[in-house]
């Protein structure tokens, strides 16, 4: 990859493709499996493929003087290491990482990071946020479920089936799918500049979907790495959690939104999932209807008291199977908390069970 010295510009022999108000310079072009694809001056992009629904990972690879410094590493899997190899024995053969950079902790996007440093020796870079959260994980890996879990679960509105499906996977697949990380790493926050090679990222942090994640922002080219802050085509997961079960991460999403907003809106966005675009305060105000809708619709919902198991249908539009249940539920939560902080919800606990109604 040649150093970046010019701004973003789609190569003319690719056909750009809109959607929903997005531009997809690329069109449906995007890296084979152990490749990279140029997608500006000094920027590469490697897609990894893993499991369930979003079914690929998006690392970003950016020249770093006489190296290259590596965007978020994908998952610990067989075939995501595979791809790594092959793209070190292929176009990277005399490429070396400079730099691992998480955008935030999920392992589709730091599960390989610990692997990618200690081969070569390279510093890990990411928020304190996101850091800690990935080490805490790790570190709280066990067999067995811890009651506190099983308590959210039920208060949720799980049955005892659910609760023991979702048992006896017990509690260190989070370990399984993350390599093990450094001991220290080098710190990240919100206004940062970040020297990449030639170019200076400014780190724009989100919340809502993570607890600190980072986005780079290339304001001389024009270009933000997104991670999953913003997606094209689906919006990020948004869920309330055991272990802050009083926050409000709806809250946070929308205001990491508007800060997102104070960007240029012609910004070429290379986000975590999906394929890189233009249009992105068209999308961010997609994502914020979108949620504001669902709260709506959610508001009328509760004129009887409901669990967050009972609004699946008001916010998905498809089944919810078990290995979508965790997600789904920390999403429904997430929105009737926010409805309880504006004001119109109050819930009430009855035996264990949390129960919702409009305020």
């Amino acid at each position: 990859m040649s150093q970046p010295d010019a701004a973003f510009a789609p190569d003319d022999s690719l056909t750009a493709t809109s959607h929903k108000g997005l531009t997809y310079p690329f069109g449906g072009a995007e890296p084979a499996s152990g490749d990279v694809m140029q997608v500006a001056p000094g920027i590469g992009w490697v897609r990894l493929q893993i499991p369930g629904p979003l079914k690929h990972v998006n690392c970003w690879l950016l020249d770093d003087g006489g190296g290259a410094a590596l965007v978020d590493a994908g998952m610990n899997t067989d075939a995501a290491r595979d791809a790594w190899k092959s793209v070190f024995r292929g176009p990277l053969a005399s490429t070396a990482v400079t730099r691992v950079i998480g955008t935030h902790f999920h392992p589709d996007h730091i599960g390989l990071a610990g692997w990618m440093c200690a081969h070569h020796d390279a510093p890990l870079v990411m928020t304190r946020g996101e850091w800690l959260t990935a080490r805490m994980l790790v570190a709280d890996a066990r067999d067995v479920v811890p009651d506190e879990m099983i308590a959210f679960w039920r208060a949720a509105g799980w049955s005892q089936d659910q609760i023991d499906h979702a048992s006896a996977r017990g509690w260190s697949g989070f370990r399984r799918i993350v390599t093990p990380l450094p001991m220290g790493f080098t710190r990240i926050a919100h206004g940062d500049m970040l020297r990449i090679g030639a170019v200076d990222w400014r780190i724009v942090v989100g919340s809502g979907h993570s607890p600190e994640h980072a986005c780079l922002y290339d304001e001389r080219h024009g270009v933000l790495i997104a991670g999953d802050q913003v997606l094209p085509r689906i919006s990020p997961n948004v869920s309330l959690g055991v272990t802050e079960p009083n926050a409000d991460p709806l809250g946070e999403w929308f205001a990491s939104i508007a800060r997102l907003r104070a960007l240029p809106a012609d910004l070429f966005v290379l986000p975590g999932h999906g394929d890189p675009f233009t249009g992105l305060h068209a999308r961010l105000d997609a994502m914020d209807r979108e949620h504001r809708e669902r709260l709506d619709e959610l508001a009328i919902f509760l004129a009887e008291p409901r669990r967050a198991f009972d609004c699946f249908g008001r916010l998905f539009r498809r089944a919810i199977g078990p290995d979508m249940l965790g997600m789904a539920t920390g999403e429904a939560l997430a929105h009737v908390r926010r409805l309880e902080v504006e004001g119109r919800a109050v819930r009430e606990d009855r035996d264990g069970v949390w129960w919702w109604r409009a305020g």
